[in-house]
């Protein structure tokens, strides 16, 4: 499978790498590297709100004389893209509840990341293999032990992840660790919509085999010079809405996908769609109005939220930026 797609595995790979880099050993940073991401200072912030444009995708959403709102995310991106435009932060003034696919900032989930990486089906990496990932451990200027305590298959995606870092994308620039950053500050209550074992369960099989032939693809994925130009292409499809490009994953990756590959997106988007907008729904219920952030590729495809949200009820309504 040399054509094998990572572009939309990766960016969902990412709400899960940046739960393993939280709290990651030292990094070694060498003059030919690009720079590591840190947490914004104050003036950073304040800088970033200042000129923070309108970026993703944003729908209001209502029902029984309530809105909420709909933000179609990404999980990896640059460090301006962290901070929300005007429509973005009109909406968050709006709301009360921030609603989250996984919050990666809660220990709770960081520890179900580890259990769930312990439950899946061990893969035994050959010296050849263990030689690959060390050359990735080496391009992405990190010890080569530093991801020793993950699954094999979470050691590729990480590195996968890391490789957008040239073009100056990273995991902890995804929109929901300043959002929920910035609710954490101001005590808004934040809901998961999904758990951190069910995202894991999509990478890291139980079944042998079916998690061998994971950690190969992934292998695979690594050593493509194409990732970080297709994580910018997808990043840039995002930042303008386009969600006629960021559904066309063989456009994104100028490849074609065979049907074990296609059959793998629609596990990863739409099986996942009916849930995220029943949980959207049942929170919306409660009677506080939502702002829940979830991937933009969820907007995508046979089953976009939008679409399912208005089937459950809902007048949908895209806002348009200036």
């Amino acid at each position: 499978m040399r054509n094998f797609s990572l572009v939309k595995p990766l960016l969902l790979a990412s709400t899960l790498v940046t739960a393993a880099l939280l709290a990651p050993s030292a990094w070694a940073q060498k003059t030919a590297c690009p720079p590591t991401a840190t947490a914004p200072t104050s003036e950073q912030i304040q800088q970033g709100l200042a000129r923070a444009q309108d970026r993703g995708a944003l729908w209001k959403i209502t029902k029984d004389g309530r809105s909420s709102y709909l933000f179609g995310s990404i999980h990896i991106g640059k460090f301006d893209w962290m901070f929300p435009g005007p429509k973005v932060r009109e909406a968050l003034a709006k709301t009360e509840v921030l609603a989250v696919e996984v919050n990666v900032m809660d220990p709770a989930a960081q520890a179900e990341m580890m259990a769930a990486q312990k439950q899946a089906a061990a893969v035994s990496v050959s010296a050849a293999e263990q030689a690959r990932l060390d050359r990735q451990a080496d391009a992405a200027c990190v010890p080569r032990n530093a991801f020793a305590s993950l699954h094999p298959v979470m050691q590729a995606v990480t590195y996968l992840a890391l490789a957008g870092r040239s073009q100056g994308m990273d995991p902890s620039y995804g929109q929901e660790m300043m959002l929920i950053g910035a609710a954490n500050a101001t005590q808004r209550p934040i809901v998961q919509l999904e758990s951190m074992a069910s995202q894991m369960a999509l990478f890291l099989p139980t079944e042998p085999s079916a998690a061998r032939t994971m950690f190969e693809q992934m292998l695979i994925g690594i050593e493509r010079p194409a990732v970080a130009s297709q994580l910018s292409r997808m990043g840039e499809a995002w930042a303008t809405g386009d969600l006629e490009l960021i559904g066309n994953t063989e456009k994104l990756c100028a490849c074609t996908l065979s049907a074990e590959e296609r059959a793998f997106e629609i596990r990863l988007n739409d099986d996942r769609n009916p849930h995220l907008a029943q949980r959207i729904a049942d929170e919306h219920a409660k009677g506080k109005p939502l702002f829940a952030a979830v991937g933009i590729l969820h907007m995508t495809g046979g089953k976009p939220l939008p679409k399912l949200l208005e089937g459950l009820g809902f007048q949908v309504e895209r806002v348009s930026y200036p």
